[in-house]
């Protein structure tokens, strides 16, 4: 299995998110999963790379070139793909995953979670989509997500594009169960 983690970077946030990031990285690396995230050395991305380096797991970071001049990058992660610009790293975030996991974070995180959104509304990635949920921190996103089926800006079953799970233990298990999106998905894309 080969998973997309997106995460903060902020270290200032609760203790809650980061050990629900260390327990979901050691979940990871107990399912053998190789691990793709967005290749930072602090909050939560500095945890789950630590996790899963400290349990012996895979892990790789997806950079853009001018992060990594700043010196932004997990000085311990030994696989990483450098990139010229942004739009770059997200393709190649989720290029080849069974599954994207997306963690608390900021506009970045959000960012990176509603594009996989919508290629999959696309039908453009089929793969499942787990927002893990630690201390309600996405119920306003899944509040928002609800009301634009409610308002016709988006059809009802899109809303099985995503599942959202309130402890790190529950990600795997859900990601097994998840049946494949169709490619065909842009049939019903649009609103009419």
């Amino acid at each position: 299995m080969k998973v997309c983690v997106y995460c903060a970077s902020s270290t200032k946030i609760n203790t809650a998110f980061f050990k629900a990031t260390e327990i979901l990285a050691k979940d990871l690396v107990k399912e053998d999963a190789e691990v793709v995230y967005g290749g930072g050395g602090v909050g939560l991305m500095g945890q789950l790379a630590d996790t899963v380096l400290a349990e012996g797991g895979k892990i790789k970071g997806i950079m853009p070139q001018f992060m990594n001049e700043v010196e932004w990058g997990h000085k311990g992660v030994a696989n990483f793909v450098y990139t010229e610009t942004m739009h770059e790293r997200k393709a190649k975030l989720i290029d080849g995953v069974d599954a994207v996991i997306a963690l608390a974070g900021g506009t970045g995180t959000l960012e990176e979670l509603l594009e996989a959104i919508t290629l999959k509304k696309l039908g453009l990635f089929t793969k499942p989509i787990i927002i893990l949920n630690t201390n309600g921190y996405y119920d306003p996103l899944k509040e928002m997500l609800k009301r634009c089926a409610e308002e016709r800006f988006m059809q009802t079953e899109h809303l099985e594009m995503w599942s959202f799970v309130e402890n790190p233990e529950d990600v795997i298990p859900i990601i097994k169960k998840t049946k494949e999106w169709s490619s065909a998905a842009i049939q019903f894309a649009a609103v009419n």
